[in-house]
């Protein structure tokens, strides 16, 4: 089993985060011994949602990404949700964060909506990725090669498609932030 300790975990995320896309796969993540930390683009707190509509309550920021560096972490993390992803890409501080992040060669991991952010910075070129079915055709215009597969791993970049799929992309994370292989 991978083990993640002495690992910490960027987990960006804004307003209108789906709550089940940053909590299980936080847990899943806390679970192996890695140390997360939530990173937005203010201090207070981040509003979740549940299926973009119905107010979920709210996460604690821990760091303003403005004030963090690629070299903190050792993973990322982008849940989705609509509004969050969206958030984010117009933040030039958090484009920055994932572009240098994904240029690190460190792992990075996105769900759903959370692929956005790799549009903006522009890293979706010449990559295989999946995500929710509507932002397909924006990754596609970014110059990745979109798959409908419940998982995908492209180099350092992890991609699920929808909370159905946080089993599966739970558990690869896991696998990818520790360096261990399938």
């Amino acid at each position: 089993m991978a083990t993640l300790e002495g690992r910490t975990v960027a987990i960006l995320a804004a307003d209108g985060v789906e709550r089940v896309e940053l909590e299980q796969p936080r847990r899943a993540l806390d679970d192996a011994g890695a140390t997360t930390v939530l990173v937005s683009l203010d201090s207070g707190q981040i509003e979740a949602r549940d299926h973009d509509l119905a107010d979920a309550g709210t996460f604690t920021v821990e760091a303003v990404v403005a004030d963090v560096s690629v070299d903190d972490y050792d993973a990322l993390l982008l849940p989705g949700g609509t509004v969050n992803p969206d958030k984010l890409r117009t933040d030039q501080d958090a484009v920055a964060f994932v572009r240098d992040f994904v240029g690190s060669g460190k792992p990075v991991a996105s769900i759903c909506h959370g692929p956005w952010s790799f549009v903006e910075a522009d890293v979706a070129r010449g990559r295989r990725l999946t995500s929710w079915p509507s932002i397909r055709t924006d990754l596609r215009n970014a110059g990745a090669d979109v798959v409908d597969e419940e998982v995908v791993t492209d180099g350092n970049i992890t991609t699920s498609r929808s909370p159905d799929d946080l089993p599966a992309f739970c558990e690869r994370i896991v696998q990818e932030f520790s360096g261990a292989t399938s």
